[in-house]
């Protein structure tokens, strides 16, 4: 296995994995999200991340190229704000392991790898948010040495 940026020939593996994300949030919160097959992103959308240095997409391909995990990334940083200081973060938007493979340790290099690619980018951080409903996921980024940061709250009417 590596771990490299996505590549265009990467999308049907990200588009899959992206769809087993989107029904773990459905069956979390189907108040919320849309189940189905449905589509994160239209390849036009999913072909500009993929070639956009600011959203890096580190995947964990095997020796056939096949997808096993991914690590959708954003750059954020705040320059010249009124309150926050301009520390640079890279922000994880989505990671996910094929679930086939899932306790192989795989997320857990993907993850080690967006750290280092962090560290070689300058920033102070990274981050992620997690939704309460994803109990595993919260288990996995606890082990991972994640602490919370901020807690979003809500009240449904």
């Amino acid at each position: 296995m590596i771990i490299r940026r996505a590549e265009e020939k990467d999308m049907d593996g990200m588009n899959r994995l992206l769809t087993q994300v989107l029904l773990i949030h459905h069956h979390g919160r189907p108040d919320l999200f849309q189940g189905g097959q449905k589509k994160k992103y239209t390849d036009e959308q999913l072909r500009k991340i993929i070639h956009d240095d600011n959203t890096p997409i580190l995947t964990a391909v095997d020796e056939q190229g096949e997808v096993l995990g991914y690590a959708f990334c954003v750059f954020k940083q705040y320059v010249n704000d009124n309150i926050l200081t301009d520390i640079k973060t890279l922000y994880i938007d989505d990671l996910c392991v094929d679930e086939k493979i899932r306790g192989q340790k795989i997320g857990k290099l993907l993850y080690e790898e967006v750290l280092r690619y962090a560290r070689e980018a300058g920033c102070y951080n990274v981050t992620l948010n997690v939704w309460s409903c994803n109990e595993p996921a919260m288990r996995f980024y606890e082990k991972c040495g994640l602490k919370p940061q901020k807690v979003g709250m809500e009240v449904i009417l």
